[in-house]
């Protein structure tokens, strides 16, 4: 199965700043890769990362958060992949970094062709 990249960046990140990457627009099923080399234990503080996506039902209605994940100190496999998300109509991909030193994360999303 091929796969199309719908969007991508790199992303530097803010502590306690909810990132948005991306919007994406349905009806597709997406997937979110990131690289999460640049995470580490640190010397005080280890890096937390949380990655969101987050979806709609209904043409307007509220997004409500359909994947979440959090990642914590330096990663014995650094890229990232979410699950596939179906998206009937719009969802927004977000990066939180909550402690440690703001990382840059590339990122691409996903769909199959």
């Amino acid at each position: 199965m091929a796969l199309t990249i719908s969007a991508s960046g790199t992303q530097a990140a803010t502590i306690n700043t909810e990132h948005t990457l991306t919007t994406l627009t349905g009806p597709k099923t997406f997937t979110l890769h990131v690289d999460c080399n640049a995470m580490s234990h640190g010397s005080g503080t280890a890096d937390e990362l949380e990655l969101r996506i987050k979806a709609n039902v209904l043409s307007g209605g509220t997004e409500r958060v359909v994947y979440f994940a959090l990642f914590t100190g330096a990663q014995d496999i650094p890229i990232k992949i979410s699950l596939p998300v179906p998206v009937p109509q719009t969802a927004t991909v977000t990066l939180k970094q909550t402690a440690g030193t703001g990382r840059s994360f590339p990122w691409a999303i996903t769909t199959p062709d």
